[in-house]
């Protein structure tokens, strides 16, 4: 049964390990932070990363993504891949996130990232409002990336995996300029959009593109 605790009333968060460190306090082995990366763009998948760091680990160093610069979440991500670091990473293509929505697209990602962890974790923080589809403790998150370094370290990890698969993309469809945008409704994509169409990435079911199709009908 899918369990989604809440935080005591007289627990104080004084830093961005101390949710982790009670909850090792409490006797719980593997404490996971889990985010995604994605929800947003026009075209490309949704991926999720699963994180879980050593109790002693230098955890001030991982924050949220979306505030660091793209070499910085490269360096960080390399600390990361340290054999003390657990990973799990899940992606959901875009035909997929038309199929069956963007937010269940990115909790699918987040069960798939949970799932492909080497050990099985038996605590997770999850970003946000809604728990991932797993049968394990969790608690649930609003700007988890702020308030838990486990969150933060997926959120880096989500986002170096998916710019990575973006760059891919941009040699397949140059034209798009997917290497600088990441596939984001920024106003040159919108712009691409509208005089090349869409492309086989991008997502049918979003405003920005659908509208394309319609007027192609």
């Amino acid at each position: 049964m899918l369990r989604v605790e809440k935080l005591s009333p007289a627990f104080v968060e004084s830093d961005s390990f101390s949710i982790e460190r009670e909850l090792y306090r409490q006797g719980n082995s593997m404490v996971a932070g889990v985010d995604e990366a994605g929800r947003g763009p026009l075209a490309g998948p949704v991926v999720a990363a699963c994180v879980v760091l050593p109790v002693a680990c230098n955890y001030r160093q991982f924050k949220d993504s979306k505030t660091l610069s793209p070499s910085a979440r490269v360096r960080l991500f390399q600390i990361l891949k340290q054999p003390e670091v657990l990973i799990g990473v899940g992606i959901v293509s875009e035909k997929d996130i038309d199929r069956i929505n963007i937010l269940q697209a990115s909790l699918l990602a987040m069960r798939k990232a949970v799932l492909s962890l080497a050990s099985f974790p038996d605590f997770l923080l999850v970003d946000g409002k809604f728990s991932v589809p797993v049968r394990m403790a969790q608690y649930t998150l609003v700007k988890g990336e702020t308030r838990s370094a486990s969150i933060a370290a997926a959120s880096i990890v989500a986002k170096v995996v998916r710019d990575e698969l973006m760059e891919r993309y941009h040699e397949q469809y140059p034209q798009y300029n997917f290497g600088k945008h990441k596939g984001y409704p920024t106003a040159e994509h919108r712009d691409l959009l509208k005089r090349l169409g869409p492309c086989p990435i991008h997502r049918l079911t979003f405003r920005g593109v659908k509208e394309l199709l319609a007027g192609q009908s």
